[in-house]
């Protein structure tokens, strides 16, 4: 296999990662829950060291479950002490994560000592080493990142196309939505179940922080663009392709420039994506900032909505 296939591999794990969590990412950030993906991705480290003290090795079926499992156990918390606790979801959000990833640290330090545990893999993943663990199909010889993610991505894909209507009304009015037959509640946690497995899927490729920037960012951007959700949905898919490439273009163009030493392209991937939402924050031709200073001797960027009402 030559480099430049490699590098072909990098960018589609990478787009592949991009996407499967920007979809349930708009959803998150229409609903003022962005640092759910925050929450969940340090929440699964105490799912992870369960799994292996149940099976005693590092399986990666039953460290998939046990984190998906904390992931959800999180989302539930939360709701519960925001709703019987009467705290601020955002409070709510901090206190279960924190408390699960300093469980998570003792269980791994107490009960399974030899697990590997290399903070810059959990920081930033291993995107450039993904493509070395290949799987033949037929005549092809395809990442293993690739698939699971790309399984995960095409779900993700499906739920937002068969259930739109229903994760929409629920984002924008939950009680609109129970009023029309929609379960809200229901939509809440299988939303939540979504980013869970999303999270725990990407997290071996892109890692924590890649992973939360990639469930924002993409979304947050195509908000600046567009205020029908439809299109928000595809933008933040374009963007998390187009981030995917650039970041890692720039990882292997950019610190040559400056004489410094190598990068990983999932750090990469999120400052193209930050680098993208600069833009559209300053070009956005309803809601950027130049429209807002030059547009007002004109009559424009007067009014300024966190989320517009035309987002449907």
């Amino acid at each position: 296999m030559n480099w430049s296939s490699l590098d072909t591999w990098t960018v589609a794990i990478g787009a592949i990662c991009a996407v499967a969590c920007a979809l349930p990412g708009c959803f998150l950030v229409l609903r003022r829950m962005s640092m759910m993906g925050d929450a969940i991705s340090h929440a699964v480290l105490p799912g992870l060291a369960v799994a292996f003290l149940i099976t005693h090795s590092r399986v990666t079926v039953a460290m998939f479950v046990g984190a998906v499992c904390m992931g959800l156990l999180t989302a539930i918390f939360t709701q519960w002490i925001s709703k019987f606790g009467k705290v601020d979801r955002g409070a709510a959000m901090g206190i279960v994560f924190t408390s699960l990833f300093a469980l998570g640290l003792i269980l791994i330090r107490q009960s399974a000592k030899h697990v590997d545990l290399d903070p810059s893999c959990v920081l930033y993943g291993s995107l450039e080493y993904c493509v070395l663990d290949m799987v033949r199909m037929g005549a092809l010889e395809v990442p293993r990142a690739a698939l699971s993610t790309g399984a995960v991505m095409l779900i993700n894909l499906l739920l937002c196309v068969l259930l739109f209507k229903e994760l929409r009304i629920s984002s924008f009015d939950p009680a609109l939505a129970t009023t029309m037959g929609i379960n809200a509640n229901l939509m809440h946690y299988l939303l939540m179940a979504v980013v869970a497995v999303t999270t725990v899927a990407a997290f071996e490729a892109v890692g924590s922080i890649i992973v939360i920037a990639m469930l924002i960012v993409p979304p947050a951007t195509a908000l600046l663009l567009t205020n029908r959700l439809p299109f928000v949905l595809i933008l933040s898919a374009v963007i998390g392709i187009a981030s995917a490439f650039l970041g890692h273009l720039g990882a292997l163009t950019v610190p040559p420039l400056f004489d410094l030493g190598g990068t990983v392209s999932s750090g990469m991937m999120a400052v193209a994506a930050g680098l993208l939402f600069c833009l559209a924050w300053l070009l956005s031709p309803q809601q950027g900032l130049l429209v807002r200073w030059f547009g007002r001797d004109f009559g424009y960027g007067e009014e300024s909505q966190d989320f517009p009402e035309e987002t449907v």
